[in-house]
């Protein structure tokens, strides 16, 4: 089987801590997978019907791999995501697929989605310049969290914690970004500095971890200095998880939720999630877990090869079972 991750850095560029794309290249051969690294800016794309012509990588043509491993997660780019689109055209599955990628992220439109569902969301608002702040404090309340449309890692989010904060926050952004979409989140007390993530594969929970700031922080982010511990997956959790994935036609998904009292709200969904922190707390290996879900997927299973039988030892062997004695036995 053969694969392609497709990252913001590519193979000879690869930095340290890119936990995740490191365990796959180690897993991928321990899997008897080829798998090789490229990012966005090593294709060429031609729309043509000349299918095995219309994409090449550093000027060169090349054979398409099995699968398609995106890794970009909020830093999907329209041309990451024309690319993506012509490799499903060309009939290579993508985990996930391009619109799930574009859906996710874009938080304000996944948050619709899972709203229409009736699934528990935080609710949600979306900023318009100049902002009427009494009406943000009569619909959401405060303190607020604030985020920008897109980000991953908890970048790009904030916590106003009084109607001055915000107000000043707001003029910021407007002074230096007035065409910056910002939304909008109602506060959940209950969760502040930490929050649950739930790695699903193929529409089942694999994994959950709690996850804590570790301070003062609102944010639970590993990749921020928060740390992970085991969860039990609990029915509500599973659910939750799964009607969230599902929704948003994601196969690989990282679900963060946020505690809300005796039960959970769902904060957003991650179509490239990090599990450095799920693998330190948990006995599993997710690498391992997503190539053998693909596996299943395009039904390409793995035989691992026998070690040839060694005639002469096979002889001795058998002539020791032969010249053994039988034991006695009672009944």
């Amino acid at each position: 089987m053969r694969g392609w991750i497709i990252y913001n850095d590519s193979a000879n560029r690869l930095k340290p801590e890119t936990y995740e794309i490191n365990r796959f290249l180690e897993v991928a051969k321990s899997e008897d997978i080829e798998l090789e690294v490229f990012s966005p800016d090593q294709f060429d794309l031609t729309v043509t019907s000349e299918d095995d012509k219309s994409i090449l990588i550093d000027g060169n043509r090349v054979s398409l791999p099995n699968f398609v491993l995106p890794r970009m997660g909020a830093g999907t780019t329209y041309f990451a995501l024309a690319i993506l689109r012509h490799l499903e055209r060309l009939g290579v599955y993508c985990v996930n697929e391009s619109s799930a990628i574009d859906t996710v992220k874009d938080k304000l439109f996944a948050q619709q989605i899972l709203a229409e569902k009736n699934l528990p969301t935080p609710k949600t608002m979306l900023v318009k310049f100049p902002v009427d702040v009494q009406l943000v404090e009569k619909q959401i309340g405060f303190p607020v969290v604030v985020k920008t449309l897109s980000g991953s890692q908890g970048s790009g989010v904030f916590l106003s914690k009084s109607i001055s904060e915000f107000d000043d926050l707001m003029q910021l952004i407007d002074a230096t970004s007035p065409t910056a979409n910002i939304i909008l989140q109602q506060f959940v007390k209950s969760s502040h500095g930490r929050d649950l993530r739930v790695l699903t594969i193929g529409g089942r929970a694999v994994a959950c971890i709690e996850r804590n700031s570790n301070g003062d922080s609102f944010k639970a982010n590993i990749s921020a200095g928060g740390a992970g511990k085991a969860h039990p997956i609990t029915p509500e959790i599973e659910w939750l998880a799964t009607q969230t994935s599902n929704v948003l036609g994601l196969d690989v998904a990282g679900i963060d939720l946020l505690f809300d009292e005796q039960h959970f709200q769902i904060c957003e969904a991650n179509s490239s999630p990090g599990f450095e922190g799920v693998e330190a707390a948990l006995d599993i290996n997710m690498a391992k877990e997503i190539f053998h879900f693909i596996r299943i997927r395009l039904g390409i299973f793995y035989q691992p090869v026998e070690k040839p039988i060694n005639k002469q030892t096979n002889k001795k062997a058998n002539k020791a079972v032969e010249t053994r004695q039988p034991e006695s036995a009672e009944v």
